[in-house]
């Protein structure tokens, strides 16, 4: 069977990852028409039906999806055998996005490190609370808090994440909670993260706290506790450098795992881009050098 035409190819894996042909025609500065056109004489070449089409709506077949994973691999490895062909010149970038509280508190403090063992590498950081498109947007990859679900991605769990109370050590001038029932009459700091699940585990009937700021950046609700506004309810990864430092205290023995974990997401084609491998070879390394606290029963109250 004679090779497929390559641009169908790469109309057809970009339709499938997006699931949208207008996405799909603006990654590759097409027009929607031209996608469509595409993807039907590849239907027609190949004799299945890739697509199930709903007016614009459309939604890839499984077969479709298992034939783009080994489409979007060999399109990755003519680039890649393209890139080793050409002369090295001058850095290899890297675009990086992330959750601004893990890239402020975990992630920028060690990319020194990376960039001394990787001289060539040039790395942008971009953070933001919203997802992106990382193909779209040309990032290279993606570090993200949430189930591990990111259609048209190659996913990766990076790492757990656990919640525990923390606070300044100036706190109430130094009158710090002595045991969890001691909450009920501190001023407890609010986040996306709510107390309630911790409250639970650690026997309290307490209610949700109600009032007050809501810090939609946790490094924000971080550094408002080291200032000795209240008592955070921390995400380890994001507090433990404070925690470290003696900024914070980590009150009583009792740590709940978040629902919600930390996921590397790559594009197919930048999985294999020797500055990717790199970066996630490094990143796990790290990663596993922050280990998680035990979690604990709950504490007497």
């Amino acid at each position: 069977m004679r090779l497929p035409n390559l641009s169908a190819l790469r109309a057809f894996e970009a339709a499938v990852r997006h699931e949208n042909f207008s996405r799909a025609a603006a990654e590759l500065c097409l027009t929607h028409g031209a996608i469509s056109h595409q993807v039907r004489a590849l239907e027609e070449e190949l004799g299945v039906q890739l697509f199930t089409r709903n007016g614009r709506q459309v939604t890839a077949t499984p077969e479709a999806r298992h034939y783009a994973t080994n489409v979007a691999r060999c399109l990755a490895e003519l680039v890649d055998g393209a890139a080793a062909l050409r002369p090295q010149k001058g850095l290899q970038r890297l675009s990086v996005t992330s959750i601004p509280s893990f890239a402020a508190r975990w992630l920028a403090p060690r990319l020194g490190q990376f960039i001394e063992q990787h001289p060539q590498i040039e790395v942008m950081l971009q953070v933001g609370q919203q997802l992106q498109d990382l193909a779209m947007e040309e990032i290279d990859i993606g570090i993200r808090f949430g189930r591990g679900n990111y259609p048209g991605l190659e996913t990766e769990h990076l790492a757990g994440e656990v919640l525990y109370p923390v606070a300044s050590p100036r706190y109430r001038n130094g009158e710090l909670p002595i045991s969890p029932r001691d909450l009920e009459q501190a001023t407890l700091l609010r986040s996306e993260d709510a107390w309630t699940p911790w409250f639970q585990a650690a026997e309290l009937y307490l209610p949700e706290p109600t009032g007050g700021i809501i810090f939609d950046d946790l490094s924000m609700q971080i550094r408002s506790a080291v200032d000795g506004e209240g008592i955070a309810l921390a995400r380890h990864l994001v507090a433990m450098q404070e925690v470290a430092s003696g900024h914070l205290v980590r009150l009583f023995d009792l740590a709940i795992p978040c629902a919600n974990e930390y996921y590397l997401v790559i594009p197919p084609n930048s999985m294999q881009k020797p500055q990717v491998r790199a970066f996630r070879k490094w990143l796990k390394a790290e990663i596993t050098q922050s280990q998680l606290p035990t979690i604990s029963s709950a504490p007497h109250i």
